[in-house]
């Protein structure tokens, strides 16, 4: 047991050396079914003090889920697109732009709407970013 979360605490490491947003503005949600453990990394903004989904992963063992996820923000630059989206919040008078990289537009918004009421944000523009 003790080996296990060695491993886990060494990939989280690793996974914030890649994310450069500082480890705390980074939280882990592990969820175990059945037969799967789900991972979803989440990254925090203090500027505009919200939460973001990062990626979200499945596999056998939580171990396993974050050898994934660590190679995930190891190439994820290379295998998604990089989308920008223009948003508030319901009821407040500030715009923010916030960077998300997925395979889709939807999901770039799915990130955006993580863990909170889709009718409470306004977005304004989705752009897909030119290839660098």
């Amino acid at each position: 047991m003790a080996k296990r979360l060695d491993e886990i605490e060494e990939l989280k490491g690793k996974i914030g050396k890649y994310i450069t947003i500082g480890k705390e503005n980074l939280s882990y949600q592990v969820k175990k079914s059945k037969s799967k453990v789900s991972l979803q990394l989440i990254t925090f903004n203090p500027l505009h003090n919200q939460r973001f989904l990062f990626h979200a992963c499945e596999a056998d063992s939580a171990e396993e889920c974050f050898r994934q996820m660590l190679k995930y923000v190891q190439y994820h630059k290379e295998e998604e697109s990089s989308y920008t989206i223009q948003w508030t919040l319901l009821g407040e008078n500030k715009l923010h732009t916030s960077y998300f990289r997925a395979n889709t537009i939807l999901g770039a918004l799915n990130k955006l709407y993580f863990d909170r009421d889709p009718n409470g944000i306004i977005v304004f523009s989705v752009i897909l970013n030119p290839i660098s």
